[in-house]
């Protein structure tokens, strides 16, 4: 049977304290492992959830505090694009209502500078960008949520009991749900590096991220799903004998 003393009784209630993330003069990089001694599981448990609880809190908080710059931008070049767009087909109506000669000509200027603020807006991928950023802070959160409930039911499942196993099998299993967060993390990070660099056309660069997801790894693998029979294809019957004449 597996001791409840070894273990948190639940799961940490309050936020650790985060180290504001210099988006300007900081790159996304990983929290330095914690070293401990594990003649107290519970302890070093704790510590191991509060150090990948704060490595996902400050991921979120670094995409989150990306998308600022490029939605700004993004707005300022879409609406520069309207306004532009507007006195493009204004002005030609202007020069027809006995206005000046140049007013069609300097429509069509308009008209120009307008699609330049679009495709500068498409080049520099801001709005792509800004729109990855939040639905990657979102799915960070996410999995966040999912961690903190998973850790709480197997903290409740070792005090409420009873359970199969012992401690070290219940502390396999903790460690278990806290490397496949930290995997599914890592994954949402890579994903959208290489949707990134998608949107720069660097195909060749961008396969290398994809494969390195967890999930092609092979304890990863979940065991492949039965496929169905195509409704267009017969299934086969089973043989039947004819019966058997009385003699």
């Amino acid at each position: 049977m597996s001791q409840p003393d070894k273990f948190p009784d639940e799961a940490p209630g309050e936020e650790p304290p985060r180290q504001a993330l210099h988006h300007q003069h900081e790159d996304l990089r990983a929290l330095p492992f914690p070293l401990g001694d594990w003649g107290e599981p519970a302890e070093r448990l704790e510590e191991l959830y509060r150090w990948s609880e704060e490595g996902a809190l400050r991921t979120a908080d670094w995409y989150l505090q990306d998308r600022l710059g490029k939605r700004r931008a993004a707005r300022a070049l879409r609406i520069t694009a309207a306004c532009l767009v507007t006195a493009g087909a204004v002005l030609p109506l202007v020069e027809l209502a006995d206005g000046p000669d140049t007013a069609a000509a300097w429509g069509y200027l308009a008209l120009l500078l307008a699609a330049v603020c679009v495709a500068f807006d498409k080049v520099l991928g801001l709005s792509s960008g800004w729109m990855r950023d939040v639905a990657t802070a979102q799915a960070v959160h996410r999995r966040l949520e999912v961690l903190r409930f998973d850790w709480a039911s197997e903290s409740v499942r070792e005090v409420l009991g009873p359970t199969e196993g012992t401690a070290a099998e219940a502390a396999e299993r903790c460690l278990a749900i806290l490397r496949r967060f930290c995997e599914d993390i890592a994954d949402l990070v890579r994903l959208e590096t290489a949707d990134w660099m998608l949107d720069f056309g660097a195909r060749s660069a961008a396969a290398p991220l994809r494969t390195q997801s967890a999930a092609w790894w092979p304890s990863r693998q979940d065991s492949p799903a039965p496929r169905l029979a195509h409704p267009s294809t017969r299934l086969p019957m089973p043989c039947q004998l004819p019966p058997e004449t009385p003699r």
